[in-house]
């Protein structure tokens, strides 16, 4: 099971990292502690709504595009069999050419035209972790061929 606190805490150290910011930067802009801040990233804490707000702000990125760019993650890892949802006898349909399976350990890749990659490790029945990528227009073309 994808839990939406660690697809939030990814896109937004994502962010942050994308900046070469440190937390302690971020965290003082946002007015959260560093350790609170830490903990959002790795997906151990769930921000509300205000909180999220500010931390987007720190960063220079509206709350939107970070929902947005959540939404895409975790709508692509709706279309992979077994991630969101137990799988059945016979697995759901999946999007031809939009998935690649990298390895035997359960990882596995999806993209999309939108610019975001999204990784898939299948941690247990229960457990998938995802890590997504905005993938550039010129990289986009690559990860999407192979």
């Amino acid at each position: 099971m994808v839990l939406l606190r660690r697809v939030i805490g990814d896109a937004l150290r994502a962010r942050r990292q994308g900046q070469h910011r440190t937390l302690r930067e971020v965290s003082s802009a946002a007015n959260v502690s560093l350790g609170y801040l830490s903990e959002i990233e790795r997906g151990h804490k769930e921000p509300s709504s205000e909180l999220l707000a500010a931390i987007c702000d720190a960063l220079g990125a509206r709350l939107s595009e970070l929902l947005r760019e959540v939404s895409d993650t975790v709508a692509l890892a709706e279309q992979m069999p077994g991630v969101l949802v137990p799988v059945a006898d016979e697995p759901a349909p999946v999007a031809p050419a939009a998935v690649r399976k990298a390895t035997n350990r359960g990882v596995r890749q999806v993209t999309s035209d939108g610019g975001v990659a999204v990784q898939v490790r299948q941690d247990s029945p229960l457990k998938a972790t995802l890590r997504s990528t905005r993938v550039r227009p010129a990289e986009r073309d690559v990860v999407c061929a192979a």
